[in-house]
């Protein structure tokens, strides 16, 4: 086995930067807060999108060197998420612009310019409170989930007042929806291939809102129904805020990230099909301030895995603040990042890679912003600066950039898993749209190497097809067809 790379993680903080942007409003926005992340003109570099709560959403294009500038975006208020999609196969990535009042589909055009859809896509954006948001394919045809809060209508609300959540089919002229109930409050929702290998929406709830007769949730899109005891699916109770799903053990399986109000529970996966809580030594509870004497617990919002050293273990970024003035919870609540040792285990490295700011952080995302290989690091604050990390470690591993194209609709082979081995180690990583709290990707998926010089990928592609690729040189972006 090839040894891996060892370094000491470390970002320089470029917020100074970036066009001013904070995410604001009042009750409405003490969730929310997401930030896109996705090549909107096809230069190779991400641009970002960030939500605005009572501000307008805000686009910013990627000019390199880490620099970015404001570009032009519909005018919508209200805003708390936006994930990345090609929602009509044209090969231009198109946004789901979550809102407290009617969502929006933006339609991108390839060069970062975006118009109103919900009338050409035949999608209703309905009015509720939208927090979450995963899309998928069936074939051909996507769909789409959306996470909705509490009932503003409820006259008995906030307690006990969850609203139903949604399920968007494509009918081939029109988005047919219908209601996904009960609905628990959900912050973060999911589709990825769980611990049986079977593709399902995954909901993480929040325990404030819907207080004593709800669970986190799996549903199943196929039987059309959620998953029960009968079915190995056990309840569990949370204040759920986000999802991060990714294989750290090696076995193919996908662990599971939920963030929460005190504890952040790693789910592992096992050969069974099942999960099983992680040992409190593998260092992820993250479950109080690791800086200062604030001993109240953390809350955890958007959480990430991603190899921020490239020595072949992913590790993992979880924003942290909160809610506004909840006084059972820590005030100033450091953000983690929790970096993968050799033997599993993680340790924190927030303070030391500086990283460890104390603002409300909603909204997060990992992605190689300037194309050097290494992972940086950009964070949505309430009421407080966005913030823009690039990393800079030195002595990292080797890295790879693999990126899926396929012909059709799902032209970002959503739902496909790459395995990859590169001196003795394998890892897998799945496409998807969704997870996280209020945002996510649409990029390559980046694997550190460690020390290898070069990979061995395979492909499994939506349609069960398989593709190998050997040989693959590190240190560059590929882009992989069948």
């Amino acid at each position: 086995m090839a040894q891996t790379a060892t370094a000491d993680v470390v970002f320089e903080n470029l917020s100074h930067t970036l066009p001013a942007h904070s995410y604001t409003g009042g009750w409405d926005h003490f969730v929310g807060g997401g930030v896109a992340v996705f090549d909107c003109n096809g230069d190779a570099l991400p641009d970002l999108l960030a939500a605005g709560g009572t501000r307008p959403a805000h686009l910013m294009v990627n000019q390199g060197g880490m620099q970015f500038a404001t570009a032009p975006l519909p005018d919508f208020d209200a805003t708390t998420g936006a994930y990345p999609l090609d929602v009509d196969g044209d090969g231009h990535l198109d946004v789901m612009l979550l809102r407290v009042g009617e969502n929006q589909l933006l339609r991108g055009d390839g060069a970062c310019g975006f118009t109103p859809a919900n009338a050409a896509f035949g999608f209703d954006g309905g009015a509720r409170w939208s927090t979450a948001f995963s899309a998928t394919w069936q074939g051909d045809a996507p769909v789409m989930a959306i996470g909705n809060y509490v009932d503003r209508d409820d006259p008995n609300g906030p307690f006990e007042a969850c609203d139903d959540n949604s399920l968007h089919h494509w009918t081939g002229d029109a988005f047919a929806a219908r209601d996904l109930s009960p609905g628990f409050c959900a912050l973060s929702v999911l589709f990825a291939q769980d611990a049986s290998g079977a593709k399902r929406l995954r909901l993480s709830n929040d325990r404030h809102y819907y207080v004593r007769a709800g669970s986190e949730q799996m549903y199943d899109l196929d039987a059309q129904r959620f998953l029960g005891p009968e079915d190995g699916w056990n309840t569990l109770r949370l204040w759920g805020m986000g999802i991060a799903s990714r294989d750290i053990t090696g076995d193919g399986r996908a662990e599971v990230m939920l963030t929460s109000m005190g504890d952040q529970l790693m789910q592992i996966a096992q050969p069974d099909g099942s999960y099983s809580r992680a040992p409190y030594g593998l260092g992820t509870y993250a479950q109080r301030p690791h800086l200062g004497d604030d001993g109240r617990p953390s809350t955890g919002w958007h959480a990430e895995f991603g190899d921020v050293n490239n020595d072949a273990r992913p590790d993992l970024f979880i924003a942290k603040g909160n809610v506004d003035q909840m006084p059972g919870l820590a005030m100033e609540d450091p953000n983690s990042l929790l970096v993968q040792r050799p033997d599993g285990t993680f340790y924190e490295a927030s303070v030391a890679a500086g990283v460890a700011t104390v603002e409300r952080s909603r909204g997060a995302a990992l992605a190689d912003l300037d194309g050097d290989g290494r992972l940086d690091l950009v964070v949505v604050n309430r009421r407080a600066p966005m913030e823009l990390y690039r990393n800079i470690t030195q002595g990292t591993g080797q890295w790879l950039a693999i990126d899926l194209r396929l012909d059709g609709p799902n032209t970002r082979a959503v739902g496909a898993r790459v395995t990859l081995t590169a001196g003795g180690v394998t890892q897998t990583q799945e496409v998807t749209v969704g997870g996280g709290h209020a945002g996510g990707q649409a990029g390559p998926l980046h694997f550190g190497l460690g020390a290898a010089d070069a990979a061995d990928i395979v492909v499994h592609w939506p349609d069960g097809q398989e593709t190998r690729h050997n040989g693959i040189n590190a240190g560059q972006r590929v882009t992989l067809r069948p």
